[in-house]
């Protein structure tokens, strides 16, 4: 190839890859989506962990949604009061008060306390185990599996399985969500940080039943109900629920409760 085919060569790539560019500065200039000054400083502000845990596609999803109108100011589970107070004042509101939540897993039935009525083999996996006979080995069918599904699914390693149930770190846990998703028994809630009187059972069953299967699960003997001077706590379909805007964490339905399934932390 001589020194002219060269150079022409050298002109059509060079001339293409201007006109190319030249095309692409003038379209992505028409056609550009204009953003909202306030969605990126949200997101500056927002923790980056994109758990999923405020219901949108990551941090950027919440952020838009903030701003166009449709998601909260407190909308981050992650970033809590701190993180709405900044949000509030790029948005001219105010935040409003913001309460830590925190998971909470309904289940005392440890390894010595629950009954087994086989042996699983398969993978380790509570959604898997779950469809196995009878939802599972356990003996109640409302009971933690303890295959760590709601430890894989959690992001900030706030969930562990201790003696073959699920227990959440309360300190380190940022309420996305992501556990109570995860759990096929429908165990875990999110309950207030504050809140020290918990049930920590989930089962349905009756007295008869439950008891022949677990040494410490609510029989819905409706004492903890009898006693409770704050009417803080009710008892359907044989399970007490505590109300925990009416709490008083007095202490009385733990000690009236014959079977100790309602724990008071200090």
């Amino acid at each position: 190839m001589d020194m002219f085919g060269i150079i022409l060569a050298a002109v059509i790539v060079g001339g293409t890859g201007l006109f190319i560019g030249v095309f692409l500065g003038i379209s992505g200039k028409k056609f550009a989506v204009e953003v909202d000054e306030r969605e990126e400083a949200i997101l500056d502000v927002l923790p980056g962990n994109n758990c999923g845990g405020c219901g949108y596609a990551g941090c950027s999803g919440l952020a838009a949604a903030i701003v166009k109108g449709e998601a909260e100011i407190g909308g981050c589970p992650v970033g809590g009061a701190p993180v709405a107070a900044k949000i509030g004042e790029i948005m001219g509101q105010a935040a409003g008060e913001q309460e830590r939540m925190v998971a909470f897993v309904k289940c005392a039935g440890t390894c010595e306390k629950a009954k087994t009525e086989y042996e699983y083999y398969g993978i380790k996996d509570c959604v898997m185990a779950s469809q196995m006979q009878d939802g599972g080995a356990k003996g109640c069918a409302f009971g933690c599996l303890g295959y760590g599904t709601c430890v894989k699914a959690c992001p900030f390693d706030a969930i562990h399985v201790k003696d073959g149930i699920a227990v959440v770190d309360k300190e380190a846990c940022k309420a996305c969500g992501k556990c109570i998703a995860a759990c096929p028994k429908h165990l875990i809630e999110l309950i207030p940080y504050k809140q020290k009187t918990f049930v920590e059972c989930n089962s349905n069953e009756k007295g008869k039943a439950l008891m022949s299967v677990c040494e410490v699960g609510c029989i819905g003997c409706r004492m903890c109900e009898k006693n409770c001077e704050a009417g803080a706590i009710t008892v359907k379909n044989f399970l007490a629920h505590i109300d925990a805007e009416k709490c008083t964490n007095c202490g009385v339905c733990a000690e009236k409760c014959p079977r100790k399934i309602i724990k008071v932390i200090s």
